[in-house]
């Protein structure tokens, strides 16, 4: 595999980016060809558009697609809001139609466009991260990155189309159907090797930016990375972190990070601990109309991660029940060891996914076990005709028997 070298802003430290060397993760990475070094001048937001192209061209050849204005204006209907996907700091993703005839060697497909707002120069910056990261790492657990447009002012991303969205909209938008236990592991593991193949390059991916909202789902419920604005190189040489300015989302953030602005992997171990815990809960990282003491979800589960009965009151009550007992014990385990405040007691990622994939296997169902609090099989919510409702600490709960509470909503 060729490396190459990008001097671009100081804010990327992009020097010296290698391709993942070892063999289970090289595999996945389509050959490149050699890059030309490229400097901040040529990849400023003051460059001409033309000379980004050209220079992105030349990197990347037939990998990616330079698309035009144009083009991703008739495939969106002119960026309608009747093909809006979602919105964020980024700015705007839409729903496009590439058909057969669009361009030569591109299939017919549906694809995403995202329209970043580019105001002041962090824009500008988080998109060619993007481009760089996804332009070269392949992984079946990584968005993929179709082409790119850099026309004017104006800077947008063409991806594969993920018909599932988000897991975040899955998790916590009301609307949609619960995710069923297996699917939930699913993803989990899915994600993991995901953020596995990123760390296990020769000179690491650091993600910086793992949540729920950035795990995009295709239509088997197969979970990918999208988002690498905000992706950093690794540490180099003898270095054991990367300092930089601190970003990304609050709740999720390892605290060592949001202190010292010291980055590593195992900063993406404690994120990845935290999505973890709210596919247990179904709670969000961060939840400000919660009771104060429940609104950092780390904080408040932790008390409960690691006994079984207890663990039984903090999971998603849209389960049912209907979860492996021994799986979710061991989720939360695993959960504890993820966000431990320091980060060397904090798990590789090939050792999240060995422990995630020997779970896949369990089917004592907490409903069927009789872990689940309830009531005759026949009341579909799951309470006691004659329960009686009290609250414990960290929400309220019904309590059909003196043990093992069950929460409901």
């Amino acid at each position: 595999m060729t490396s190459f070298r990008f001097s671009v802003i100081r804010h990327f430290a992009l020097t010296s980016f290698a391709m993942p060397s070892r063999s289970e993760f090289s595999k996945n990475i389509a050959p490149l060809p050699s890059f030309r070094r490229l400097s901040f001048s040529d990849l400023s937001s003051s460059t001409s558009s033309t000379r980004i192209n050209e220079d992105l061209a030349h990197s990347f050849g037939p990998d990616l697609y330079d698309f035009q204005l144009s083009e991703l204006r008739a495939i969106t209907q002119n960026f309608s809001s009747n093909f809006l996907l979602g919105e964020g700091g980024f700015g705007t993703v839409h729903k496009g139609y590439i058909d057969d005839n669009f361009r030569q060697g591109l299939k017919a497909q549906p694809v995403a466009v995202k329209l970043l707002d580019i105001e002041g120069l962090q824009g500008h910056r988080e998109w060619l991260a993007e481009v760089i990261f996804l332009g070269q790492l392949r992984h079946p657990n990584l968005v993929k990155l179709i082409g790119y447009c850099c026309e004017d002012e104006e800077r947008l991303l063409v991806y594969e189309f993920m018909p599932r969205g988000s897991l975040e909209n899955h998790l916590f938008k009301r609307i949609s159907i619960s995710l069923p236990w297996g699917t939930r592991l699913k993803i989990a593991i899915g994600a993991a090797k995901g953020l596995a193949f990123l760390h296990g390059a020769e000179k690491p991916v650091i993600y910086r930016d793992f949540k729920t909202s950035n795990i995009l789902l295709d239509s088997d419920f197969t979970a990918k990375l999208s988002d690498f604005g905000l992706a950093k190189m690794g540490p180099e040489g003898s270095n054991t972190h990367v300092t930089t300015r601190v970003m990304g989302t609050y709740g999720y953030a390892a605290p060592e990070y949001v202190s010292t602005g010291h980055l590593t992997t195992k900063s993406d171990v404690y994120s990845f601990g935290v999505v973890l815990l709210e596919l247990l809960t179904g709670r969000r990282a961060m939840d400000k109309t919660r009771s104060k003491n429940e609104q950092n979800l780390v904080d408040w589960a932790k008390p409960y991660l690691t006994n079984s009965r207890r663990l039984r009151c903090v999971m998603d009550p849209r389960l049912g029940g209907q979860y492996s007992v021994k799986g979710a014990k061991e989720i939360a385990l695993l959960a504890l060891q993820c966000v431990s405040s320091n980060p060397k007691d904090r798990p590789k990622m090939p050792s999240i996914i060995e422990t995630l994939e020997g779970l896949q296997h369990l089917r004592d169902m907490a409903i069927t076990c009789g872990q689940w609090p309830g009531t005759p099989k026949s009341n579909r919510n799951g309470v006691s005709p004659n329960g009686k409702r009290e609250n414990i600490k960290g929400g309220t709960y019904w309590r059909p028997s003196p043990v093992a509470p069950g929460r409901t909503n």
